[in-house]
């Protein structure tokens, strides 16, 4: 069965943003299945737009950013 975005569900999201970044912390329910956690990364680029990127690593002050949002999200889960 191919990925159907009409099934995906957003429970919550919450965003920490800079100058030059955004890290979205999410909860997804596919299909009404298991809620899941979801952190995603956008860079932004010359023009000032926002694109998706590898969340790769996390400085400190961003982890420290981010923390309270993932500790809310396990609520939700």
């Amino acid at each position: 069965m191919p990925y159907d975005s009409s099934l995906d569900e957003n429970l919550f999201s919450k965003s920490h943003e800079t100058d030059s970044s955004r890290i979205t912390v999410s909860v997804y329910s596919y299909n009404k299945g298991p809620n899941k956690l979801q952190i995603t990364r956008e860079n932004r680029n010359m023009e000032g737009e926002l694109r998706f990127t590898k969340l790769g690593r996390l400085a400190k002050d961003e982890a420290e950013a981010i923390l309270p949002f993932i500790q809310e999200a396990l609520g939700k889960m």
